[in-house]
C-alpha cells in the first residue's frame, strides 16, 4: 500500500504539471556537458542532464544530485536565482529527469557545484526508485528488472561495460590479423556444427520449418569453398538446452575460420590471442575464479584426451565399449540418458567427473572421432582427430580443429550422426546435403575455433545469466483466484 501511496502522490504531482502547461515529457533536451566533463570546468557555464539521484531542500535552497553515464555533479539551486521557478523543485522527485545550466563552482565543503540559473524537467518518473536493490535475495527480481539492477548498482552497470571492451579487443584482435568479419543465417533449414538441440520455428511466407542456428560453422566453410580465406562471425547462438552457471539457451559466440592452417598452429595463435584479449580488458593475466588463482601468461600445455582419461578413470579409455562406459557411469555415479553412442558416453563422463578438476589454461587435444563428427582425423591414427579445447576453472572455453574437407568422409560422419538420432539422440547433428555438396566443390585446408561469453564470465567469476542484460525468465503465474462458495 506504501508503493501505491507513493505512485499516486507522483501522478499528483504530473497532473499539477500540466496545469501549469509544463510537458513533463518533451522531446528536446539540452545537454552541452556530462557530468563528468562539468566537473573540470571550475568557474565556467555548462548545460547538464541526467536523473536526480538526491533532493534535499532547505527552505529557500536546495541541493541536489544529477547523474548521468558518466558520473554525478551536485546541482545547486536558489530562490534568489529562481525567483520564479523556485516553488517548481516540489513537482520533482527522486528519479526525475531534469536538464540545468549553470556555473561550476566549488562549495565551502569542496563540492563541485552548479549554481543553477535555468532548469527544465525532462521526464516524470512514475515509480520510486527502490532504496535498496544489490544484494536482493531474490536474484529472479534483479533479472526481471534489470533496468533497475544497472541503475541501483553501479558494478553491474561495471560489468557490462567490460564486457563491451571485451568483445571490442577480440574483433580487434582478429581485424588486425587480417581476418574479415562476416554474417551469416540465423535461421537455417538444416542446423549443423555443434551437438545440440535446436530451437525450430516456422517461415510463413515460404510455409517451410527452420531452425535457429546452434553454430555458424558450416556457412562460415561454405564462404572458404567461396574464396574467402579469413573469415570471423560474432553473433547469437542459440541452443534449447538447460540452464545452469555455464549455458544459456542465446548468447554471444565468436568463430573464425583460417584457410591453409592446422590446429598446430591454431594453438599458437588462439593462445597469443586469449593472452591478449585478457591483458588489454583486465590490465593482467592473473585472474581468481572461485579462491584460485589462474594464470593465463604461463606457455599452455597440450594434454591428450584418453591420456587424461586414463589416469584419472585408472583404466585404459580408449578400448572401454559403450557398455563399459555406462557401467563405468554407474560406478562413477553419473547419470545418462540411455540410447548414447561412445562419443557422447566418453565426453559426458569425462565432463562430470575430470574436468571440474583443470583449472590452469590447457589443451586437450586428440578425442576420437566418435567425439567430433567435423575434425580431420589424425595422419598417424584414423580413430582419433585434429581438434583441441581450452580447458580452465573447470570448464570448457573454446573449441577448435582442423577442419574436414573430404566431402565422402563428412557424408559418412553424417549418417553416423543420424544413425544416433535415430536412436533418440536428439543432440546428434543432422545430415547437411547442401554442405557436403559445397565440399565436392573443394574446400582449402582450414581451421577454425570458436569461443562464447562463457570465457568472459568465468574470468570475472560469474554464472553467465549475470552476464546478459535480460536472460530468458519464466513468465510470473498469478495466484489463482478462490471460488466464491456462497
Amino acid at each position: 500500500m506504501a508503493l501505491d501511496n507513493l505512485q499516486k502522490e507522483r501522478l499528483k504531482k504530473l497532473k499539477n504539471i500540466e496545469k501549469l502547461g509544463i510537458n513533463p515529457y518533451p522531446a528536446k533536451a539540452v545537454r552541452k556537458q556530462t557530468t563528468g566533463q562539468a566537473q573540470k570546468m571550475l568557474g565556467k557555464k555548462v548545460f547538464v542532464a541526467g536523473r536526480l539521484r538526491s533532493l534535499r531542500p532547505h527552505g529557500k535552497i536546495t541541493f541536489a544530485d544529477l547523474e548521468d553515464a558518466s558520473g554525478k555533479i551536485q546541482l545547486f539551486f536558489s530562490q534568489n536565482d529562481l525567483p520564479e521557478k523556485y516553488d517548481f523543485l516540489n513537482n520533482l522527485d527522486l528519479g526525475d529527469f531534469i536538464s540545468a545550466e549553470g556555473e561550476v563552482f566549488k562549495t565551502q565543503a569542496g563540492e563541485i557545484t552548479v549554481k543553477v540559473s535555468s532548469f527544465e524537467l525532462l521526464t516524470k518518473s512514475l515509480r520510486p526508485l527502490p532504496p535498496s536493490w544489490y544484494g536482493l535475495k531474490d536474484v529472479e527480481e534483479r533479472y526481471r528488472k534489470r533496468y533497475l539492477d544497472l541503475l541501483m548498482n553501479p558494478e553491474i552497470k561495471e560489468q557490462f561495460i567490460l564486457k563491451s571492451k571485451f568483445w571490442a579487443n577480440a574483433r580487434k584482435y582478429m581485424t588486425e590479423h587480417d581476418f574479415l568479419e562476416v554474417e551469416t543465417p540465423v535461421l537455417e533449414q538444416t542446423p549443423g556444427g555443434a551437438d545440440a538441440r535446436p530451437f525450430k520455428t516456422h517461415h510463413f511466407a515460404q510455409n517451410i520449418p527452420l531452425y535457429l542456428r546452434i553454430s555458424p560453422e558450416l556457412h562460415l566453410k561454405r564462404l572458404l569453398v567461396g574464396g574467402f580465406e579469413k573469415v570471423f562471425e560474432v553473433g547469437r547462438i542459440f541452443r534449447n538446452e538447460g540452464i545452469d552457471d555455464e549455458h544459456l539457451q542465446d548468447y554471444t559466440q565468436l568463430e573464425f575460420y583460417w584457410a591453409y592452417s592446422n590446429y598446430d598452429e591454431l594453438m599458437n595463435f588462439v593462445e597469443d590471442m586469449y593472452k591478449t584479449i585478457i591483458k588489454e580488458t583486465f590490465g593482467t593475466l592473473i585472474t581468481c575464479w572461485q579462491g584460485n588463482k589462474i594464470d593465463w601468461g604461463k606457455k599452455w600445455p597440450r594434454v591428450e584426451y584418453f591420456k587424461l582419461l586414463s589416469e584419472h578413470w585408472k583404466i585404459d579409455a580408449e578400448k572401454l565399449t559403450v557398455e563399459d562406459l555406462y557401467n563405468l557411469a554407474d560406478k562413477l555415479k553419473v547419470k545418462v540418458e540411455p540410447n548414447l553412442g561412445k562419443g557422447r558416453l566418453l565426453d559426458y563422463i569425462y565432463k562430470k567427473t575430470i574436468r571440474p578438476q583443470l583449472l590452469q589454461p590447457q589443451f586437450l587435444i586428440n578425442p576420437p572421432l566418435d567425439v567430433e563428427p567435423l575434425a580431420k582425423r589424425l595422419e598417424d591414427n584414423s580413430e582419433l582427430v585434429q581438434r583441441m579445447q581450452i580447458l580452465a576453472m573447470g570448464s570448457e572455453l573454446g573449441k577448435g580443429f582442423s577442419e574436414l574437407n573430404d566431402p565422402t568422409d563428412q557424408k559418412k560422419r553424417f549418417e553416423e550422426q543420424m544413425k544416433l538420432r535415430k536412436k533418440g539422440d536428439v543432440e546428434a547433428q543432422m545430415m547437411d546435403k547442401d554442405f557436403v555438396e559445397a565440399l565436392e566443390y573443394g574446400m582449402p585446408p582450414a581451421a577454425g575455433f570458436g569461443f562464447s561469453e562463457r570465457l568472459i564470465s568465468m574470468i570475472l567469476d560469474k554464472p553467465v545469466r549475470e552476464m546478459v542484460f535480460f536472460p530468458i525468465m519464466k513468465p510470473i503465474m498469478k495466484p489463482k483466484k478462490e471460488k466464491n462458495s456462497g
